[in-house]
């Protein structure tokens, strides 16, 4: 039995927080159970500060966390001496110029204002189980108007000192970008569009990852088909109780080396992996193999004093044979090689405890599937997202974000209705509570 390895000291506020390879947003559960403020992990929440930072990466615990255990007198049983439940809410109000289009058909649903509330209802848990092992789930109810949904997006186990090396490892569904920034930490309504647009948000797999002072070395395996897709084990005769969650042989690897250097952090990012190949009308309908997908990334961010912090993310995709159009029976290109790449930029700005003010850019160049009348033509953004949020509580803030759309509208110019049909500007107002 190794001794357990002391990650960081109690004067945690004095030491440089490092970049930690996938991390959960923190809950308010975290606060309930050490007896603090939310303002001692969040610069403003859901941003985390260099304590939430470092409470992250000693595995979601203090040191201290068997004093909020019952004590059953069974060293072997460390149970929670409550059932650790958080609770966020978002609801908004709209105003928007955007569209649904049915890309075939070309058929509209239009609503310039709405009332988006709620917008989504969450339900957290995460907790110690063991001095290295910890999980974390969370599930989402009526999210994005999907009322009588429940859906299991993050869920996972964490042990922190594999073989007793000082090694993670993490099982379970999580975000592949989480290795870089986040998205669950956004203080914008505004998404990293990149990362949903390159495909690298949930997936189900397993991340081993390292710290060697201020180097950070994280690689992990995942299914590479998402966090829905599940078969029946039927072949041995009738279906078996277990499922199949892939639906090939091959695993999507991939891989982050990062450096912290004083106020300054950045990250080289790789991915190797399959993707469906897609083929029908506007790229509609998954063709049944996979197309080779290599992604390359880099990613920089740091602070200017400790009121201003800023982010950048770039991305290069190259998804080998990926459209299959077809002219008859005949597949037009076929193993052609689609590159595409894009980025985003932020900053926020936190004066004081009631106030933060985000800028977040999206830009993604469609490059080679520009043109190609298929849904993917929307990979071209170019947007500026303006973000004002005012907090009533550490836990509870108003929100209110412009997003400006720099790209020109453009008529159906195919056979589909694919492309930037409209801009997508809009305005928006609302809550953002947690509990």
């Amino acid at each position: 039995m190794c001794m357990e390895r002391i990650w960081w000291p109690i004067t945690l506020a004095a030491l440089l927080a490092i970049a930690l390879p996938l991390r959960c947003w923190a809950i308010p559960e975290f606060a309930r159970s050490y007896n603090l403020s939310c303002a001692a992990c969040h610069s403003a929440y859901p941003r985390l500060n260099a304590f939430g930072e470092e409470f992250a990466a000693n595995n979601y615990r203090l040191p201290t966390w068997r004093e909020n255990t019952v004590d059953t007198g069974d060293k072997l049983l460390a149970l929670p001496d409550h059932v650790p439940f958080a609770v966020r809410g978002q609801a908004y109000a709209q105003a928007r110029s955007g569209e649904s289009v049915d890309p075939v058909t070309g058929e509209r649903v239009q609503a310039n204002t709405d009332f988006q509330a709620p917008y989504l209802v969450k339900l957290l848990s995460s907790a110690p189980l063991s001095d290295n092992l910890t999980y974390y789930f969370y599930v989402i109810f009526a999210e994005k108007g999907e009322n009588g949904e429940a859906i299991v997006e993050d869920a996972w186990v964490r042990y922190s000192d594999l073989f007793c090396t000082g090694t993670g490892l993490q099982l379970g569904q999580f975000q592949v970008s989480d290795l870089m920034f986040p998205r669950e930490l956004r203080l914008t309504f505004q998404d990293y569009m990149v990362y949903r647009l390159a495909g690298i948000t949930y997936e189900r797999g397993m991340v081993l990852d390292r710290s060697f002072g201020p180097v950070d070395v994280a690689l992990g395996l995942v299914n590479g088909n998402g966090i829905t897709d599940n078969f029946n084990v039927n072949s041995p005769g009738y279906r078996r109780p277990d499922n199949l969650f892939d639906d090939n042989n091959s695993k999507s690897a991939f891989g982050r080396i990062g450096v912290g250097l004083d106020q300054v952090s950045m990250g080289l990012f790789l991915l190797s992996g399959e993707r469906p190949r897609v083929t029908g009308p506007a790229g509609l309908l998954e063709e049944g193999s996979d197309s080779d997908v290599e992604i390359l990334g880099v990613d920089l961010s740091g602070s200017i004093g400790d009121d201003i912090h800023w982010f950048v993310q770039y991305l290069w995709n190259s998804w080998d044979g990926f459209l299959q159009p077809e002219i008859g029976n005949t597949v037009i290109w076929p193993g052609r090689q689609y590159d595409w790449h894009g980025g985003f930029l932020g900053v926020d700005y936190i004066p004081n405890d009631r106030w933060a003010l985000s800028l977040l850019y999206n830009s993604a160049d469609a490059g080679d599937l520009a043109g190609s009348d298929t849904i993917y033509e929307g990979i071209e953004i170019d947007t500026l997202s303006l973000a004002a949020s005012y907090y009533f509580m550490r836990n509870a803030k108003g929100i209110a974000e412009v997003n400006f759309d720099f790209l020109g509208d453009h008529p159906r110019r195919g056979e589909y209705f694919t492309g930037h049909l409209d801009k997508e500007m809009y305005f928006l107002v609302g809550f953002d509570v947690a509990f």
